[in-house]
């Protein structure tokens, strides 16, 4: 198994990549082989601790950060020009995009005692290689799509139909 010193690491991306295949195990499996044809690990790869902190020392500044961070932090003038209020309630108002869910209308606080599920039934079975994209698509949505049909009802234009998976949040039952 890799180092947990490798984990989350840009570069074991590239290393995974340059190997072929995610399964391996970059600890004692080579990830490809030299121009000599000898095997490459990834410890041949790696930068040492003492590469990092030194690259890192010369090009990573706290200024850098700051600066960006600053910027963020105050906003734009279109994000700072968004009206708010102070409302406990969301004041829904209609949307393509998001309705308010019918079950926020009888909402309480505390929540209820669930009850024990018996003699259920399986709804659905899928075996591998099935995505979410086979049960909820999130690609483009189509002028001619039932999907598209319903938006242009609604008064939006084609340019402003997006995908499924921006518009999930809309289901008007």
């Amino acid at each position: 198994m890799v180092r947990a010193s490798y984990l989350a690491s840009p570069a074991l991306v590239v290393a995974y990549a340059l190997a072929g295949n995610v399964n391996k195990d970059l600890d004692k499996e080579p990830i490809g082989k030299g121009k000599d044809g000898k095997d490459v690990y990834l410890k041949d790869i790696w930068p040492a601790k003492d590469e990092i902190v030194s690259v890192s020392q010369k090009y990573v500044k706290a200024e850098y950060f700051k600066e960006v961070y600053d910027r963020i932090s105050k906003g734009t003038a279109r994000w700072n020009a968004l009206t708010t209020t102070t409302d406990k309630i969301y004041s829904w108002k209609p949307s393509t995009y998001i309705h308010e869910p019918p079950f926020f209308k009888t909402f309480e606080k505390a929540l209820p005692k669930t009850k024990k599920i018996e003699n259920a039934y399986v709804l659905c079975s899928f075996g591998d290689f099935i995505t979410t994209d086979h049960i909820s698509p999130a690609g483009k949505i189509t002028k001619n799509s039932p999907a598209g049909r319903y938006l242009i009802s609604k008064g939006v234009e084609e340019k402003d139909f997006n995908t499924f998976g921006a518009r999930r949040g809309n289901f008007p039952y």
